[in-house]
């Protein structure tokens, strides 16, 4: 079992594609929340063992180590490594665990793991020929899926896109339009309701963006993605975004700009930052699936988090599924024997609402859940990410 615990964290809001948080950098973004976390604890600036960021594009603005920069823009001590963290969409998962593990083998007592990204901001990218003076050249978005794809990977385990698996895992465990519409506005209803009771209020820290030259900078201070209105009837009338599938714009998650990080400490380190943890990291599991239903690889890592924390489904007051699709979330609740009613799952709403910014959903989800786990006195959770080619990541927290 892992010995390490969430002390506290902060998030962006998150952007929708284009919109609020399209003028800023991934690397300023995510400086902004880091710099915000340790000036609401007034923390020393070398107080890090590490900083560990999740990032899926690199690409780009992301500039190979984004975990170095931010660490640097954030003004962090210069003797503060950083290391960048690559697990698709359960990058920011991925630190946190990651921390935990240096922790637990007492490499440090203090890290600042998190996650970022800007799918507004993702670059074209042009592949380089093999032969001097061609004129042929192929161009990738990076924004979301794969790119400069390996013909064998193709052969044995197909294209899928991302929707595509989300279809596959709805025709593999029966999912229906319906069904996956109406999670859909529940997620859309559930985010609403915790907004109004102020649920996100002290996880969310404000990113200034310009409004050019002539203006004031303007401070976002709320998720843009969420929709108040959506009903099971109105995205009942969205169209499939293939021919033959459920999945749609509005039963979907976003693509989106945002980011979190979290103060990720042992026991002692209570001593040294002054203040509490929120939530001990009891353990994590990671398991592949085959990459055309990637969906449902929470369902397999969830039970090897499980059985490594020696707790069972029942323990749980709050299973935390990210909302990739409506589809893939209600295939893993069938591959798991959960009801898609359980009101233990994703209670705040999920990604088909606020959002998912891929290097940033892993983190923004464990620190909502350790939160949650807070306001509730609820002992355990599990928080869980599927990810593309085939793979699922979970990690068991215990409310402190």
């Amino acid at each position: 079992m892992l010995d390490a615990y969430i002390y506290d964290g902060l998030r962006s809001p998150f952007g929708r594609h284009g919109g609020a948080l399209a003028t800023v950098r991934p690397d300023d973004m995510i400086a902004t929340v880091m710099k915000a976390l340790v000036e609401k604890h007034q923390l020393p600036n070398d107080i890090f063992n590490e900083v560990l960021i999740g990032n899926t594009n690199q690409a780009g603005e992301d500039s190979r180590n984004i975990a170095r920069n931010a660490a640097l823009l954030a003004g962090l001590d210069v003797k503060t490594p950083g290391q960048t963290v690559n697990r698709l969409c359960a990058s920011g998962l991925s630190t946190i665990i990651d921390a935990a593990r240096s922790i637990t083998c007492h490499e440090g007592d203090i890290f600042l793991a998190g996650g970022v990204e800007s799918m507004t901001r993702a670059p074209f990218v042009f592949a380089k020929t093999e032969q001097p003076f061609s004129r042929e050249f192929k161009v990738f978005d990076t924004t979301i899926g794969s790119r400069f794809p390996n013909p064998i990977i193709e052969k044995q385990f197909g294209s899928d896109s991302m929707p595509q698996t989300g279809d596959n895992v709805a025709l593999k465990y029966g999912i229906t339009r319906e069904e996956a519409d109406k999670f859909a506005a529940a997620s859309q209803a559930k985010y609403q309701a915790a907004k109004q009771a102020g649920f996100f209020n002290d996880e969310i820290t404000p990113i200034m963006v310009s409004q050019g030259k002539k203006l004031p900078e303007k401070a976002i201070v709320e998720d843009e993605h969420p929709r108040a209105s959506s009903t099971v009837e109105a995205l009942q009338k969205l169209k499939p975004l293939n021919n033959e599938g459920i999945v749609t714009a509005g039963n979907a998650s976003g693509i989106n700009d945002g980011a979190a990080a979290l103060i990720i400490g042992s026991k002692r380190a209570e001593e040294t930052l002054g203040f509490k943890p929120i939530a001990k990291i009891l353990s994590s599991g990671a398991m592949g699936v085959e990459p055309n239903i990637m969906g449902v690889g929470p369902v397999e890592a969830i039970k090897l988090a499980l059985k490594r924390a020696n707790l069972t489904l029942d323990d749980m007051s709050i299973i935390e599924i990210n909302e990739a699709f409506a589809s893939q979330v209600l295939g893993c609740l069938k591959g798991l024997d959960i009801d898609f009613d359980d009101k233990r799952v994703n209670p705040n709403g999920g990604a088909i609402a606020v959002g998912h910014p891929l290097g940033a959903s892993g983190a923004r989800l464990a620190l909502s859940t350790a939160r949650e786990l807070q306001r509730t006195g609820e002992k355990y959770a599990v928080v869980s990410l599927c990810i593309g080619i085939g793979q699922g990541l979970a990690m068991v927290i215990e409310r402190v």
